[in-house]
């Protein structure tokens, strides 16, 4: 994705730009000296994991930082169940550094490409009411600052910065590496099941309070919600894992294959898109089984799209999905990509989408050859009348005066950003429209 002298793209193919420089930096000295040399010459720097947001928070004009050799665990806190990883670390390794010390990261999203690093600058999140996104596990971080220099930030050094380097949307500096706060590794028992949707919407308070974690999907045009519902259990409970060739028909086979076909007909026979959308939930979502705690959060992805979510108040979720339906419903429009809802405990991350609030997530997609602009930009208007704030790393269209009015620590933020990086070497034109110039 990223290669000198070439164009880089996001995964989503929805942000592309041609950098003047890439530094494929090793070590904390080497981003050190990247962010002098661009200093020197009077270039913007940004750092880059792996390209899976669908904004332009990644995009690097400038000097396009990639982390991928910056990677891999730097010590283990086992009495306190830390972790102290490189900035350009993946998700997907992280259980195999974490297994021989019998830890977990307390929940994840349903995608692991990302690094470390740009999940929680993000704001990247899984579900469950108790449990907040992936920056809430962050207890310490490293950053490289504008003038070169390294800020520690733990607790003895800087603790009161946390809120924000946690969940800084790379404004801040370069994080070079994050320390975790990991729990005893455990297992999930899944239970993946075609239901209602209009009893599921009724009783979503009740499904998602009463369970550990729960999600569900609904493809427009069908009256089915594929719902997820995932129990916590002790590492030593027993794994009733999917055979390889069940996983391969339901992850590979249907959820993906299934899926490419069905957005191929859509591009190319909208009217097709209903019928191909009930076939899709009568195939998929319905098994039971039991394994480690990220083989069961995580699933592959292949078939390219593109994403906006937002995050509204956690008492206004099951009303912001019915305005959704009825929107989709008075268009007319052709949807082949289902839409996920998903919630999350109330954090104090300044800039995080739960901050100060338990919060239900919508998220739509569009399949990635679509258009997405006239879909995204009214359920961006539906989402912005339940007090929605958009996930960082997907697709919206509000710029800084808006969001100051949606973040109550939003102003604190932007004094930080002031102080650390006062020439915006940070910046792109995404960071200078969403924090403001």
């Amino acid at each position: 994705m990223t290669r000198p002298g070439g164009v880089w793209h996001n995964w989503g193919r929805s942000a592309q730009v041609r950098p003047q420089r890439v530094e494929f930096p090793a070590t904390v000295a080497a981003v050190r000296r990247c962010v002098q040399a661009a200093a020197a010459r009077g270039l913007r720097v940004k750092a880059v994991g792996a390209g899976h947001s669908f904004s332009e928070i990644a995009a690097a004009p400038g000097v396009l930082v990639d982390l991928s050799d910056l990677r891999g665990l730097v010590s283990v806190d086992r009495e306190r169940g830390r972790v102290r990883l490189r900035a350009g670390t993946r998700l997907h390794s992280i259980p195999r550094l974490l297994a021989p010390y019998g830890l977990a990261m307390p929940n994840l999203g349903d995608i692991d490409r990302q690094t470390i690093a740009g999940a929680v600058s993000t704001g990247t999140h899984g579900t469950g009411d108790r449990f907040g996104g992936i920056a809430t596990q962050v207890v310490a971080a490293t950053l490289v600052t504008a003038d070169g220099e390294v800020l520690t930030v733990d607790d003895d050094e800087n603790p009161e910065l946390l809120p924000a380097v946690a969940l800084g949307l790379g404004a801040l500096g370069i994080l070079v590496d994050i320390t975790l706060q990991c729990v005893p590794a455990f297992v999930l028992r899944a239970v993946e099941r075609p239901e209602p949707l209009d009893a599921v919407v009724e009783a979503l308070p009740r499904r998602h309070a009463n369970v550990d974690h729960f999600e569900f999907y609904w493809f427009p045009h069908t009256e089915m919600a594929l719902t997820k519902t995932n129990t916590r259990l002790p590492e030593s409970a027993p794994r009733q894992r999917l055979s390889a060739p069940a996983r391969w028909v339901d992850d590979t086979l249907l959820a993906n294959g299934l899926y490419r076909v069905t957005c191929a007909a859509g591009l190319a026979a909208p009217p097709l898109v209903p019928g191909i959308n009930r076939l899709a939930t009568r195939l998929t979502g319905d098994r039971e089984y039991t394994d480690e705690s990220h083989a069961v959060f995580t699933q592959r992805r292949t078939v390219r799209f593109r994403e906006m979510e937002y995050a509204v108040p956690l008492d206004r979720l099951s009303a912001a999905f019915g305005d959704l339906r009825a929107l989709i419903a008075d268009r007319g429009w052709r949807l082949s990509f289902p839409i996920e809802v998903r919630t999350a405990a109330a954090d104090g991350l300044w800039l995080s989408t739960a901050s100060g609030r338990d919060s239900g997530y919508i998220a739509v997609h569009r399949y990635w050859r679509e258009d997405p602009a006239e879909y995204f930009d009214a359920v961006e208007q539906v989402m912005l009348r339940h007090e929605g704030r958009p996930h960082w790393g997907k697709m919206h269209g509000l710029d800084a005066a808006q969001l100051r009015q949606r973040y109550p620590r939003f102003a604190e933020f932007i004094a930080l950003r002031d102080r650390l990086d006062p020439t915006r070497m940070f910046h792109n034109a995404y960071l200078d429209r969403v924090m403001g110039g």
